[in-house]
């Protein structure tokens, strides 16, 4: 039956990320124990899991009651946090962007396998209840062959970000970094990777210390995929939009979780996590052999964050291949920088893959 034992869990940071998109899923998951938590300074985790241990040094989470080790820290600790930790022999979740290039996310995947312990990335919108919609009427057949894909990430935002280091900036820290690199991640788990890019990086508002506003094109040689998202967009277009040689889907409105989580819910004991209302279902539609449409309102599929952790689970205890390999957030990563250079000399950039 394998090591029925739950996963002993230590959490690096517990900040947005950690409060609300790691330790209420963790949590939800007998199979998990969060068993404790750095903070440099503040226990704000004892309010929420007050059987967890609060810690000030990520030291103290690298001991031997320890299996897994989840990096909710600041992007510039990702890299040097992880190092750390699979040197230790412990399996490690990296809170996205894995690191700030391909160069060093390349070293992390090497040292997992040379230290034969799991690394993974935290592309929890792959679960996003859209996307998943959207793989699903890809995947059998009802648009045909997509030519064009697209998804976009708009907000609007006013003011200087409320953490120190958003505000800050530096060296893989702004949008491309933050939304590019989960719209990169779907598109790639969709399609593959891509053959050549192009991109459009600006910084729009005075507030910001870095890019605000990207559009991406991945080229393939039967589609285009335009990746966008901006700080100045006070009316929201269609977040995904994807057409294909029978029909084209259309959804507005981002996935419910977050929204949620922010408001204080929690996926523990909530059966209907995940489910968004009708009203914001997607459109599909499709042409028949008359040539005619038919539309319908597509029910949007429930989004799960859990799942993440669920595959992990599957992964550590019974070898299950993981939802999101190192390599491929690293993948992304290679296409982030030559999105980089794409803006910065006005050109399609081409990439050569290896097998």
């Amino acid at each position: 039956m394998g090591d029925l034992t739950p996963i002993r869990v230590g959490m690096a940071g517990f900040g947005m990320s950690g409060r609300l998109f790691h330790a209420p899923f963790l949590h939800a998951d007998p199979r998990f124990s969060l068993r404790r938590v750095y903070e440099r300074t503040s226990e704000r985790a004892r309010e929420e899991y007050p059987a967890a241990e609060v810690v000030h040094s990520f030291e103290a989470l690298l001991t031997e009651d320890i299996d897994l080790i989840v990096i909710t820290t600041p992007n510039p600790l990702h890299v040097p946090m992880a190092e750390a930790a699979l040197r230790r022999g412990k399996h490690v979740v990296v809170e996205k962007p894995m690191a700030a290039s391909f160069k060093e996310a390349e070293a992390l995947c090497r040292l997992a396998r040379e230290q034969g312990v799991l690394l993974t990335v935290y592309q929890n919108r792959r679960l996003d209840g859209g996307f998943l919609t959207a793989r699903r009427l890809i995947e059998t057949g009802r648009l045909g062959e997509v030519v064009d894909y697209e998804c976009r990430f708009d907000r609007f935002v006013q003011g200087y970000r409320s953490k120190q280091w958003k505000r800050e900036g530096g060296r893989g820290v702004d949008l491309l970094y933050d939304i590019g690199v989960h719209l990169i991640d779907q598109a790639v788990s969709l399609f593959g990777l891509p053959e050549a890019v192009c991109g459009d990086l600006r910084r729009q508002r005075p507030e910001s210390p870095g890019v605000d506003r990207f559009t991406v094109t991945l080229c393939y040689p039967e589609r285009r995929v335009l990746l966008s998202a901006g700080e100045l967009s006070a009316i929201e277009g269609p977040h995904l939009t994807v057409h294909g040689r029978r029909g084209s889907y259309v959804k507005y409105g981002r996935d419910v979780q977050e929204a949620r989580l922010v408001q204080g819910l929690r996926p523990a004991g909530n059966p209907d996590w995940g489910r968004e209302d009708p009203e914001s279902y997607g459109v599909l539609r499709t042409v028949g052999e008359d040539g005619g449409f038919t539309e319908e309102r597509v029910p949007t599929e429930a989004g799960n964050y859990g799942g993440f952790y669920d595959n992990l689970y599957r992964a550590i205890r019974e070898g299950a291949p993981l939802l999101v390999r190192p390599e491929e957030a690293a993948a992304v990563l290679r296409i982030l920088e030559a999105v980089q250079q794409s803006s910065r000399e006005g050109r399609r950039i081409a990439l050569a893959w290896q097998d």
